[in-house]
């Protein structure tokens, strides 16, 4: 079978990721029906989805997207009021980072719920399309509102020494990533001219994600989420910019995907959930994106290349078992869509 050119496969991809998005403009991570429940709207994961309808200028996928998630965050307004007020003492009373698309409810059970990345790429992505895009998100006085919450909310529960789950969901540790992604967020943020930001609030970030850096944790010397720091929070300099993709290419790297970090039991192939790492396929994305922007075309090229041959006729997988030609149900993944689609447009543009 012909493959399908550059044109042909993000007119695929992009059908796919719309084929997630549901009546309130909020996205599902995965297709309905797995039993996985990833057929439910993160935080996160909408931040990752609606890039691809940014680079292809759709703006009205994008504004209804941070329209529903605003009104998400309004109808828990009462429990962002009591995070401000006290700092809280379980993972159930931090915003959760995913939600029932429609109802915009919470879900209960245990999932490590205290995801402080989750808030700041929020944020992140509202002052981007303020300042840089010229599309303001933010205008009601209840969406002021609850935006200067937010920026409470972080203040409140200390995010530069706040040990979170972190953008995998697991073990709470101070996060490099984490920490990083409430930088930018409040660094973005900042620009609205009726968002309130203290300077020093920022600084408290940077300086311990200085002393972080290049680990991601105590735990993790090195963690496919650092490169989130890279692109798109852009939050590091060179020096450390480097290290982090070295680290990541060096220690990380596979035939099929990115594993997370080492020791990764999520998915693992070993009974023994020692090695054994399950690949993810947006890892591939993710770097083919940083080694473009950098200007490292032939190895964004390459990148992009091994990608394709990964594609399946249901989207791209979330992850392929170690060393294998099989890939879990959260088949598509519409984070790896996303990330697919703005690799493939990048290069398209600069052939």
């Amino acid at each position: 079978m012909a493959r399908l050119t550059y044109d042909e496969l993000i007119k695929k991809h992009l059908k796919i990721l719309r084929g997630l998005r549901t009546k309130s403009g909020l996205f599902l991570a995965s297709k309905k029906g797995v039993t996985t429940g990833y057929d439910k709207s993160w935080l996160r994961d909408n931040f990752y989805e609606t890039i691809a309808f940014e680079i292809i200028g759709d703006w009205g996928t994008v504004e209804k997207t941070y329209s529903g998630i605003l009104k998400l965050l309004l109808k828990h307004e009462h429990k962002i009021d009591e995070a401000i007020k006290n700092k809280p003492s379980f993972s159930a009373d931090y915003i959760h980072a995913r939600f029932n698309p429609e109802t915009f409810d919470e879900f209960w059970e245990d999932w490590g719920n205290k995801q402080n990345d989750a808030v700041g790429c929020i944020l992140y992505r509202l002052g981007e399309l303020e300042t840089n895009q010229k599309r303001s998100i933010v205008k009601s006085q209840d969406q002021i509102r609850i935006v200067n919450k937010l920026v409470k909310y972080l203040r409140s529960i200390e995010y530069w020494h706040d040990l979170d789950s972190g953008m995998w969901e697991e073990d709470e540790e101070l996060h490099a990533s984490s920490i990083g992604a409430c930088v930018a967020g409040l660094k973005s943020i900042s620009r609205h001219p009726k968002i309130e930001v203290p300077i020093w609030l920022i600084k408290k970030g940077e300086d311990v994600l200085s002393q972080l850096l290049p680990r991601e944790s105590q735990r993790k010397f090195t963690d496919l989420s650092l490169l989130s720091l890279i692109w798109p929070y852009a939050v590091v300099d060179a020096a450390v910019s480097n290290q982090i993709l070295e680290n990541v290419e060096y220690h990380l790297l596979r035939e099929h995907g990115v594993i997370r970090y080492k020791g990764d039991r999520y998915y693992n192939k070993n009974s023994d959930q020692v090695s054994e790492e399950a690949e993810w396929t947006f890892g591939l994305s993710w770097l083919a994106i940083i080694h473009e922007k950098l200007g490292n075309k032939e190895k964004a090229m390459e990148l992009l290349k091994n990608l394709i041959v990964l594609d399946t006729p249901q989207g791209l997988p979330e992850l392929y078992f170690s060393n294998s030609s099989e890939y879990n149900e959260n088949t598509p993944l519409g984070w790896s869509e996303s990330l697919f689609v703005v690799a493939l447009w990048e290069m398209n543009m600069r052939k």
